[in-house]
């Protein structure tokens, strides 16, 4: 299934544009300009001495991509992967450096189109409690789907490590 195809059958404008997924029985989403591609859950090479959250990195096409577990990133229970398992490739902007990075997710649902006008402010939950990694909530018939900013959800540490995987890793095709 690729994101095109995904797209193409809704016919929706690239601005409003989510992909929504299943992440620890939660519905998130991110937007569909900085997706690359959704590939199958498969092996990963596992690093040493890397935060638990990167669960390792896959070669795509002759590209080390590290592959981050948001689930273990955010403290949420993990599932079994299974068929439905996907890696989201990722590109995204970090200190004016593109960097490439898989996310694992339960399940992909669907390509929705969100408005601006249908997306509420990322609710103030004290000071201790760190929510810049979400963009919005938008509000749906069955409540939220929190619109996560992909690029916040990484500490400056962890995009420097990330960024070190993707640089200096070259995979021998």
């Amino acid at each position: 299934m690729s994101l095109e195809e995904i797209v193409k059958d809704l016919a929706v404008t690239e601005q409003d544009q989510h992909l929504t997924f299943d992440l620890s029985e939660e519905e998130l989403a991110v937007p569909v300009m900085n997706i690359r591609e959704i590939i199958r859950y498969g092996k990963l090479t596992k690093m040493p001495m890397v935060p638990n959250f990167i669960e390792g990195v896959i070669n795509l096409r002759g590209n080390v991509v590290p592959v981050i577990n948001l689930a273990e990133k955010f403290a949420l229970n993990r599932h079994n992967s299974d068929k439905r398992t996907c890696i989201i490739i990722m590109e995204i902007d970090i200190d004016d450096e593109s960097v490439v990075m898989g996310i694992v997710v339960d399940k992909v649902l669907q390509v929705i189109e969100i408005p601006d006008s249908d997306i509420e402010p990322t609710p103030t939950l004290g000071a201790k409690i760190q929510t810049n990694f979400i963009k919005g909530m938008a509000r749906t018939e069955d409540g939220f789907i929190i619109i996560l900013d992909i690029s916040q959800v990484l500490s400056a540490e962890e995009v420097a490590i990330v960024s070190n995987m993707h640089k200096n890793n070259a995979v021998e095709e």
